[in-house]
């Protein structure tokens, strides 16, 4: 007994149609199990004046004379661990893929130590080495601030390196660092003109998540007594009612505007790939 196309085709479709059914449901259940709290938080934050819906809150905050020195410490302190990250992970991961594959594992072990190591044993154990002569670098603010990039250094190697080796195994490293030597590049024109470039997607995305953990980062500058996002975060959320939600929201609004910066500039890199492939 053969089988008809048309009773084939009813057949494949109906599958195809559940599947796409079931994912659909399963999208619309996780997307409300994330913007309902974030839906709830925004209409609390409007609350700030009594029976009226209105930005009240987020005007205290922004008027708040704490919140922008705090705020813009932490942006600085981000761009600061991004900048340290990259100059540290990238070249690193260029060089065990290209030189040394078989230390991978070994590097790997190392960026993974800092999900390892409790942030509060990490704090007192940096507080206790770096309190005391010789390495006395936590007598000054300023000092302790240096010291509390570091830090976000290390923690940021989980995030940076694994967002740059996936970016070096998705192009040729070995071809087109051959192809530089060949021209007479040396290794900082390779590194800097030529892998630099080829990775600006992962880039973005090791800087978006680094930028995150600092932004949100808590105890480490806490116990540092570092005047940063996370110490005024905890200190509304214990005087204030509605300004916390504010100050979520805005955390929120800046982390979305990260992405969208790393989505137009994803975009710009395949569309410029796509311009060269056609010439």
């Amino acid at each position: 007994m053969t089988t008809s196309p048309a009773s084939a085709t009813v057949t494949v479709k109906r599958p195809v149609v559940r599947n796409r059914l079931v994912s659909w449901l399963i999208f619309g259940v996780v997307s409300l199990y994330f913007l309902i709290p974030l839906a709830a938080t925004f209409y609390w934050s409007l609350r700030g004046m009594k029976d009226v819906l209105g930005f009240e809150a987020y005007r205290k905050l922004f008027a708040d004379t704490n919140f922008l020195p705090a705020f813009s410490q932490s942006i600085v302190n981000a761009v600061a661990t991004i900048f340290l990250s990259l100059l540290i992970v990238v070249p690193t991961a260029y060089w065990v893929t290209l030189r040394l594959p078989k230390l991978r594992p070994v590097v790997e072990f190392i960026t993974l130590l800092p999900f390892v190591i409790p942030a509060v044993v990490l704090v007192f154990g940096i507080i206790r080495l770096y309190s005391a002569p010789p390495l006395l670098f936590t007598a000054t603010y300023n000092s302790s601030r240096i010291v509390l990039i570091f830090v976000y250094v290390c923690l940021s190697f989980p995030y940076m390196f694994r967002s740059v080796d996936n970016g070096l195994r998705a192009i040729d490293v070995r071809t087109l660092t051959e192809a530089a030597q060949s021209l007479g590049a040396n290794w900082g024109t390779i590194l800097f003109r030529v892998i630099f470039p080829n990775l600006r997607v992962a880039l973005l995305s090791g800087a978006l998540l680094t930028f995150a953990i600092v932004i949100g980062e808590l105890t480490i500058a806490l116990y540092m007594a570092q005047h940063t996002l996370g110490p005024y975060m905890s200190d509304l959320t214990r005087s204030k009612v509605y300004e916390p939600s504010a100050m979520a929201i805005v955390a929120f609004a800046i982390t979305w505007a990260a992405m969208g910066i790393i989505d137009f500039v994803g975009r710009g890199a395949t569309r410029h790939v796509q311009m060269v492939e056609a010439d």
